[in-house]
């Protein structure tokens, strides 16, 4: 028969499937009872992403069957790790912080913040995306949404939703999908607060921005008016984008904004008998990284339904979650997940989010 103290030695070994140190000394373990030969857990992980509860399953259910124990009941509190916000943040609900960016355009950041988000809501967190790209907002098509906000209560605007995401672009309060904004500075730096602090976003785990190409005013008012948890910088691999890309990467250094990771769209194409052509060259993404000094969290090939379904609206992790591109952009959302919580744990001396401090989703694994 398996003893508590036989149970508690064998989990005190158990690793954190995120930050591979003992889930008992840094507080993800937080209870184990054993009755009889039944024991029930009780930890808490930092996402709920399926490929973490899994790992930490495995892990739990081999310590306690080492011990003697035949059936097992694990209860999970999820906290995503959040930003340090300030008493004056404008979305003091939003744990995270993402943007998407590049210097240069044409490279794909639509495409990658649109499915980006989507896979992070498939990996089971609550998530936003902001259309910061006001003279050539995207969202609205590659989301296929139309339709104006509203507001409930006359001060706050709803944002407009699809596939559980919510959404904000100046596109949505266009009477036509064709007129130009013609703004100067200032019109722009309003905009962009009004969607931060007008918009009812509620509680989210991450809230993706879409960023316009280019180092102007955009990426210098979301440093300044908030905390930003990083950025995903979006190149292709040939010279003439990579030369604009190295420019916003030091734009980031100047305006202290931690670069999370690199995604190399167009990385590849693969013909019908199985060939690999890499149209626009090679070792671009290794090349950015290197220089950002961040990880390359992903290669995306060219593949013609993610512009097809883009443009029908219905973005390519959504329309066929299976497809080499959308397993693609999985493992992206699941590595940039794990960066921003191994930066938190970093920054924050090794300790998980403390009980009660973020909004906790409980589930029961059997």
């Amino acid at each position: 028969m398996p003893s508590q103290t036989s149970l508690d030695a064998a989990l005190d070994s158990v690793l954190d499937p995120v930050f591979e140190k003992p889930m008992r000394a840094i507080g993800s373990l937080l209870e184990s009872h054993l009755d009889g030969t039944k024991a029930s857990l009780r930890i808490k992980l930092p996402s709920p992403s399926p490929t973490i509860e899994a790992k930490a399953r495995r892990r739990l259910e081999e310590a306690c069957r080492s011990a003697g124990v035949t059936e097992i009941a694990i209860a999970i509190d999820v906290e995503v790790p959040t930003r340090e916000v300030m008493g004056d943040d404008p979305i003091p609900g939003v744990r995270n912080v993402i943007l998407v960016m590049s210097g240069k355009g044409g490279v794909g950041k639509s495409t990658t913040a649109v499915n980006l988000t989507l896979a992070l809501a498939k990996l089971g967190h609550r998530v936003g995306l902001l259309d910061a790209d006001i003279y050539g907002p995207s969202i609205p098509t590659m989301m296929g949404v139309s339709g104006q906000p509203i507001s409930k209560d006359g001060k706050m605007i709803s944002p407009l939703e699809r596939f559980g995401v919510k959404m904000m672009s100046i596109g949505f309060l266009l009477e036509d999908d064709k007129q130009a904004i013609v703004w100067r500075g200032p019109m722009l730096h309003g905009a962009l607060q009004q969607f931060l602090k007008d918009v009812d976003w509620g509680p989210l785990d991450f809230l993706v921005l879409d960023l316009p190409p280019g180092t102007g005013d955009v990426a210098l008012t979301m440093a300044q008016k908030l905390k930003v948890t990083g950025v995903v910088m979006v190149t292709t691999p040939q010279e003439v984008a990579l030369q604009d890309v190295y420019k916003s990467v030091s734009m980031c250094h100047k305006l202290a904004l931690p670069i999370l990771g690199v995604v190399e769209n167009m990385s590849f194409f693969v013909d019908p008998a199985g060939n690999r052509h890499e149209l626009f060259g090679k070792g671009g993404g290794d090349k950015v990284a290197a220089f950002a000094q961040a990880p390359l969290l992903g290669q995306i090939p060219i593949v013609q339904a993610v512009r097809e379904q883009g443009d029908k609206g219905l973005p390519i992790v959504q329309a066929d979650p299976t497809s080499e591109a959308s397993e693609v952009f999985l493992s992206v959302a699941e590595a940039l997940v794990e960066k921003v919580l191994k930066d938190h744990f970093e920054r924050t001396g090794g300790t998980m989010v403390p009980a009660g401090k973020g909004p906790t989703r409980l589930k029961i694994m059997r």
